[in-house]
């Protein structure tokens, strides 16, 4: 395997072999990260990446993509089957690239959306006045219970009367239960606000039927295509028909030059394997992994976030639990390879930089074939970390122990590193 760049260039080669090695050596626990099947991989890395594409299948502005048209409709083809929507748009980049497009072909500048707050579970891209969404429209947040860490409907009600904005968002990045579309659409139904949902991280729970889909309820889907999904890392954007000319004339010439050919085909590659049964028994085994996760942590006096989760996602206090910062949290258990990310909880008192939570994920794991029983042992080891953050020979004893693990359950066999 990558006979041409050893030869080519030695250096990033040996950057690809330690970080395989990193993938298959550590644990996984970035909820928003996953591992693509040998056959994207192979997709992304094709010729397809030769070909420029400027515009939609069959209204190009380039010639020579009659080939590559065919990929682009399979992909749109089968992500309209696999989540029961009119039409869609594949070619953006990424999740934020998709949103940024329907605020774009929704919003004018400085008009009113009402979204979930970052520091209560959203996104960046939902209006954080440090991302261009919060900058060039007005975004009103909503939060969660500071009581239940569930969000209040009757609050996001209020401010649609009282804000009466033209859009409302629904979506997060750090929320471990389950959001009621239905109510959030006829909400926006009723106030005559336009209603986009942002499913990035459960895209995959909802196209196996375990999540509500929101198709129904919305006029835009919006969502990447890795994470829950377990695809390349881009974006796509579902919608009803009569939006279609005005939300693709956003991503491209709005926002985005050519699309990524080898990724749009590796798009399609992913939406056909999501399509298959055994993907929806994968995505019942990654809450099942969750809520093992969840409950043995619970057990070890861990403080969670909503005190449990419904999907993939587990978010914890750490500094209510061990009176570690999010940011130590990450560091220590990065020195055993368990990779992690910090977070923030509702009611942070931290900055986002440092945070009193931490956030974990199911799926990547689940992918490489670990249940219920790993994850108690992930739980265990997870825990003699942050009980001896700073003891190194503990340090040392549970690395052995995340090593075995990962050993046990291969990621790319015929790629494997030693």
């Amino acid at each position: 395997m990558l006979d041409a760049l050893q030869q080519t260039d030695p250096a990033l080669y040996e950057i690809i072999v330690r970080e395989t090695r990193r993938q298959e050596q550590g644990l996984e626990l970035i909820a928003s990260e996953n591992f693509v099947s040998e056959a994207v991989l192979e997709t992304v890395g094709s010729p397809l990446t030769n070909k420029y594409a400027e515009g939609l299948p069959g209204k190009r502005y380039y010639g020579g993509c009659e080939v590559v048209d065919q990929a682009e409709r399979l992909a749109i083809e089968r992500l309209t089957q696999l989540f029961g929507c009119e039409t869609a748009n594949v070619q953006p980049h990424s999740g934020a690239s998709a949103n940024l497009a329907v605020f774009f072909g929704v919003l004018d500048p400085k008009d009113t959306f009402v979204a979930m707050s970052l520091n209560d579970g959203g996104h960046l891209t939902h209006g954080s006045p440090v991302n261009v969404s919060g900058r060039i429209y007005n975004a009103v947040p909503y939060g969660v219970d500071p009581v239940t860490h569930r969000i209040d409907y009757d609050v996001v009600y209020k401010l649609l009367k009282e804000h009466k904005p033209k859009l409302l968002v629904a979506g997060a990045s750090a929320y471990p239960r389950t959001i009621d579309f239905a109510r959030l659409g006829a909400m926006a139904s009723e106030m005559g606000v336009r209603f986009m949902t942002d499913i990035a991280h459960i895209a995959g729970l909802v196209a196996a039927g375990i999540h509500p889909s929101p198709v129904p309820h919305a006029d835009f889907v919006t969502t990447t295509t890795h994470k829950t999904l377990r695809g390349p890392r881009g974006g796509a954007i579902m919608m009803r028909n009569d939006d279609a000319k005005l939300i693709n004339s956003r991503v491209f010439p709005g926002l985005q030059g050519g699309p990524l050919m080898h990724v749009v085909a590796a798009k399609a590659v992913a939406f056909q394997e999501a399509l298959q049964p055994e993907f929806n028994d994968y995505q019942r085994q990654v809450v099942s992994n969750a809520q093992a996760l969840a409950e043995e942590l619970l057990t070890r006096g861990y403080r969670l976030v909503s005190g449990g989760t419904d999907n993939h996602i587990v978010l914890i206090d750490v500094k209510g639990s061990k009176q570690l910062t999010g940011k130590q949290a990450e560091e220590a258990l990065g020195r055993v390879e368990i990779t992690v990310n910090k977070n923030m909880i509702p009611q942070d008192t931290e900055s986002p930089f440092v945070t009193s939570g931490i956030r974990l994920g199911t799926p990547a794991l689940t992918t490489r074939g670990m249940k219920e029983a790993e994850m108690r042992v992930v739980a265990e080891l997870f825990d003699r970390t942050l009980c001896h953050p700073d003891n190194q020979q503990q340090l040392d004893r549970v690395r052995e122990g995340v090593l075995s693990l990962a050993k046990a359950f291969p990621l790319y066999p015929q790629r494997l590193v030693s």
